[in-house]
Formats: structure tokens, sequence, C-alpha cells
């Protein structure tokens, strides 16, 4: 296993990814001493083997990509059989920010869906590329509709709290509501029930507390990031500022009055453009987790 394949983050960890986050908000100003979460079971990494490419991404044409202003991107190979993050059933949940993979390919997030641009929908549907959706309930119970499409294409609805609060800044049964509510609620409207958390900020992610609350309502472990994506590129936690194998990127729903006037659309190329720079694929998180069986 590489050894960037850190599972479970301690207190200084925490305090870097809470600076590069680009989640609205202010970061709290101080942090609770962070206990690491017990890891997941992470396979060995074998180097990768020649394979095709998700039939998704397959059917996309260089018109496609034209189409947003962009050169069409590497193809993600296919996903691995045996996955490098194995989640269980029970017990402490996991806290990751990357993937012990030799693949060369990263994973785009995106939360709390405050933007719901029609053009974005189109733009994924037409490119293939895969997103994971971590939801805030508050923030898309207005329209839980817009959300849908982007889950037919195959990407996941995952928990971001209720109300997108301070985690680490509210009692215990106020962090279990956050979660429990927010993913009664995502189960109800998508019709799968969400298995992994982000905490807002990143904050909390490794405290008792909240890896109880999490554990308590259902989602096996908590997702944090190693990118953040602003406007143009994107904050890197990693002193070299380049991407690496198995990094998790984190980006937001947002439009022009949080973007300087640039759309969705927009940001999300300048996104793909400089994972394409860095001869990176975008992958699919669900395709490297096993999920807990049984």
């Amino acid at each position: 296993m590489t050894n960037r394949a850190r599972i479970g983050y301690g207190a200084g960890a925490l305090a870097v990814l809470l600076a590069a986050s680009g989640c609205g908000g202010s970061t709290p100003d101080d942090q609770h001493q962070a206990v690491p979460a017990q890891p997941a079971v992470a396979s060995s990494v074998a180097p990768p083997v020649g394979g095709s490419s998700t039939p998704a991404q397959d059917t996309v044409g260089d018109a496609a990509w034209a189409k947003w202003g962009l050169k069409p991107m590497a193809k993600a190979p296919a996903p691995p059989a045996d996955k490098p993050i194995k989640l269980t059933k029970t017990g402490a949940v996991p806290v990751f920010s990357e993937i012990p993979t030799h693949d060369k390919v990263v994973f785009i997030t995106i939360d709390d869906g405050a933007e719901k641009d029609p053009k974005f929908v189109q733009m994924l549907t037409d490119l293939k590329v895969p997103i994971t959706m971590f939801l805030t309930r508050d923030i898309v119970k207005n329209d839980y509709g817009y959300f849908k499409p982007l889950q037919a294409l195959g990407n996941t609805v995952q928990n971001h709290t209720v109300d997108h609060p301070v985690m680490s800044k509210i009692p215990a049964a106020k962090q279990k509501s956050e979660i429990c509510d927010a993913q009664t609620a995502l189960t109800e409207q998508y019709g799968t029930a969400p298995y992994l958390f982000r905490p807002p900020y990143g904050d909390g992610a490794n405290t008792p507390a909240l890896n109880t609350a999490v554990q308590e309502c259902g989602p096996r472990a908590v997702v944090l990031w190693r990118e953040s994506m602003q406007i143009h590129d994107m904050q890197y936690q990693a002193a070299d500022k380049k991407l690496k194998n198995g990094d998790i990127i984190l980006a937001h729903f947002r439009g022009p009055s949080d973007l300087k006037g640039e759309t969705m659309t927009q940001m999300f190329g300048e996104l793909l453009s400089r994972i394409q720079e860095q001869g990176f694929a975008v992958a699919r998180l669900d395709d490297y987790i096993a999920r807990p069986t049984g």
C-alpha cells in the first residue's frame, strides 16, 4: 500500500483540512483534540493492469467536449475488482481523504447543493464525468428533484448534515440529529441510504462524538479531501501543489454570486482542465470502495 494511504487523521492534519476548505461560512476558531478513527480495511494495491474504460465514458465523443470548450479527457481505467477500501458493517467508521491506488485517477465530490444550474445537469449528461454528491438537507429541500437526473447518471447522493453546522460546537445529541435527520430525508427522496458522510468544514471528523453519531445514523465512512476547487484553480494540502493518485477533490454547487460572475459549468470546466493538465482521469469514488455486505 502506498504510504499516502492515510486513513484517519490527527489534530494537526484536521487543522490543515479546515484551512483548505472551500465550504461556505467561517471555519471554527479552535479545534477539539482529534482522535483517529479505526482504519478501514484496505487491501494491498497491485500495480494497474490494462483494461477498458467504463462504458459511459466510452460513449463521449470529441464534439461533446468541444461543446463545453474542453479537450477530451483521459478515460478512467476499469474499476478495480479488489476495492482498495473495504468498509465494515459495524464498529468505528474510518476517516479518509484519498484512496490508495496506483491508478492515475482522482475523485470529484461536490457539496451542499446551493446552486441548481440546469446547464450543469446537461454538462454531466454530455460528458459523463463521475461525481459524488454530499447534500445538505435544508439547502436542497426546496428542489430535491434537481439532483435526480444527476443521480440517474450513476452519481450517488451522500450525507452532509441537515443545515451545515460546525459539528464540534454542538452537543452530541444535536450532532446525531444533524446526521440522522439528513439520512432519513435523503434516503426517502433518492431511494438509497447514503453510506458516506462529510462533516461541514471537515470539522470534528476524528472526534469520538461524531464517529459515534455517524455509526448510529447509518453511514459507514467519513470522507474528507486533499484539494478544494475555488474558481479557476484548486487549493492543495500538499506542499508541492500537485495531485496524487487517488486524491479526493472537494467542490461546491455554486453560481455567479459566489464565483465572481463565473457559472457552475465554467468552474467545473476549469476543474477538469486543471485535472487534465496534470495527466489524471476522473474515476467514480464508489468504484473504489467496497460497501458492507450482509
